[in-house]
């Protein structure tokens, strides 16, 4: 080697090579202030199962370790590839992860044959948690999800014993399904929370998670439709689908109510 770097003319092709391998080596790096060794090292460790603490503060450190790295990736994206990954956010928030939601969209589906009453009600729930979810996330409104969770329990519950109570829903009814709306949208709030959203594009951010949130709701919507589209108008339909249906989802809202309140 030393001989070789004595040649002259090899000289200037090695110093080429080793200014090329530097270059490459500064692009390819990661720089220390990105690289945050300490939140790698504390994941790690808790899937591991080396980290000694306590079984809530194991998970209140290993979440905030995973909201400081997904901070890191959001920060180091474009505005649009930002907008899509919110976009996917709310719609996985819903379908498949949002079981709560997703009934009671199907309890407001179940609560008319009449296609203006579901619109009036879908579009009252829009507003209702597109409100709450932006009053919440910029830091306007705060509830505890302890609160929030059975309240959102208690909501799924009462469309759904009105469906079975009544043929038809009442001309108030999308005044409720506002007021719980306002419910729902603090628990998109507290999982957009968890997630993290970026400072530099905080309201695109917003809109994107809430129009992920929509199509997911719209999907469910569409399915139901599809699913009872031949026999929506069969005399039989509200006596062997829809009661039975509703009266489903409110046990199944109890449950969830009993449980976040008692267990």
């Amino acid at each position: 080697m030393e001989m070789w770097l004595q040649r002259p003319d090899c000289r200037p092709l090695f110093l080429l090579r080793v200014l090329f391998l530097g270059l490459l080596l500064c692009c390819v790096t990661p720089s220390s202030g990105n690289a945050h060794p300490q939140d790698e090292d504390i994941i790690l460790d808790i899937e591991l199962g080396e980290m000694q603490l306590e079984p809530g503060q194991i998970d209140e450190e290993y979440q905030a370790a995973l909201k400081r790295k997904r901070l890191r990736k959001l920060n180091a994206m474009s505005s649009l590839e930002k907008f899509q990954l919110y976009i996917g956010a709310g719609f996985e928030h819903i379908i498949p992860k949002g079981l709560d939601h997703i009934l009671f969209v199907l309890g407001l589906f179940f609560s008319s044959l009449l296609l203006a009453s579901l619109l009036w009600q879908i579009t009252a729930f829009t507003l209702a948690h597109s409100i709450t979810l932006g009053l919440a996330a910029l830091g306007l409104v705060a509830v505890p999800a302890s609160l929030v969770e059975p309240l959102i329990a208690l909501s799924i519950v009462w469309v759904a014993v009105e469906n079975c109570l009544f043929k038809q829903a009442s001309k108030w009814r999308p005044a409720i399904v506002f007021g719980f709306g306002l419910l729902h949208g603090l628990g998109f709030a507290s999982v957009l929370s968890d997630y993290g959203l970026p400072k530099d594009d905080l309201v695109p951010a917003l809109l994107a998670f809430n129009i992920g949130v929509e199509l997911g709701q719209i999907s469910v919507i569409l399915l139901a439709f599809v699913a009872t589209f031949w026999i929506r108008r069969k005399s039989w339909y509200r006596a062997v689908v829809q009661i039975p249906a509703s009266a489903l989802i409110a046990l199944v809202g109890l449950y969830w109510f009993i449980e976040r309140v008692f267990w």
